[in-house]
């Protein structure tokens, strides 16, 4: 899946860009425009240990249908000059400056989010931020409900440990470096300021992030919302297991917000 992204993205033109966040501090985004002239934008936000180009496989769809696309590199990620990954909580800051950046560069953009896994926590916590009305919808494709719940989940799952005191003491430590507990890192706190309409996608074979998470998000959401599961995906391969049902549904929700 990595490699068809990255081989998607390196057959474009595409420009590395850097600014500067609200805490000047270096951000890095690939850019692909469109082939022809267009006004509508993809924020594509990949997931844990994965990257910019590593989301080629889902931008892919978006730039067939005229869309321009920002791939950002998440903190503690690829070319990221960050040291520390914040799970999207941090990284949704990042990605209100990578939308004002698009919509001060261009005219009358329309924009989408679409993130998976961390890049869906990313994108449900960017909602929660006071957004520009560019920001047309957003698609959260696997996300967890706060990362306290998924490091606990994981911890359980994988290593067969309690959350005392592994998780009690690296949460301090967090709140000590990177300014936030793993509780205050929370997605369902941020969907419930969010006015981006939003289509939350969960596989219903998914042990990574419970599937039990997206109903969770979804009845947090005071923004207009739909929910797409889908049947034997398990962790963020839901477009590979149904992309008959995974694409097409997408882009019906899009298509309502984006003109």
């Amino acid at each position: 899946l990595r490699a068809e992204g990255d081989a998607w993205v390196d057959s474009m033109e595409y420009d590395h860009i850097c600014i500067k966040n609200r805490k000047n501090e270096p951000i890095h985004a690939l850019v692909v425009k469109a082939s022809e002239p267009s006004d509508k934008w993809l924020v594509c936000i990949h997931g844990y240990t994965s990257s910019p180009k590593g989301m080629g496989s889902y931008a892919k769809h978006y730039h067939a249908r005229g869309y321009n696309v920002l791939l950002p590199a998440l903190r503690g990620h690829d070319v990221s000059e960050h040291n520390y990954i914040s799970m999207g909580w941090l990284d949704r800051l990042d990605i209100v400056d990578w939308i004002n950046y698009i919509v001060s560069v261009y005219d009358n953009t329309q924009i989408v989010i679409h993130g998976v896994s961390m890049g869906a926590a990313t994108t449900m916590n960017t909602t929660g931020e006071d957004l520009p009305d560019n920001v047309k919808c957003a698609v959260a494709d696997c996300g967890f409900t706060t990362m306290w719940d998924e490091l606990k989940s994981e911890l359980k799952a994988s290593y067969h440990l309690h959350t005392f005191p592994t998780l009690y003491s690296s949460s301090l430590i967090s709140k000590i470096i990177c300014g936030h507990t793993y509780k205050e890192a929370s997605c369902l706190k941020q969907l419930k300021k969010s006015k981006t309409p939003t289509l939350f996608i969960h596989g219903e074979e998914d042990d990574l992030v419970p599937y039990e998470m997206l109903d969770r998000n979804y009845n947090e959401a005071a923004c207009p919302k739909e929910k797409l599961s889908i049947p034997d995906a398990t962790h963020a391969d839901s477009h590979l297991v149904h992309p008959e049902i995974y694409w097409p549904e997408v882009f019906k929700f899009v298509d309502k917000y984006v003109k």
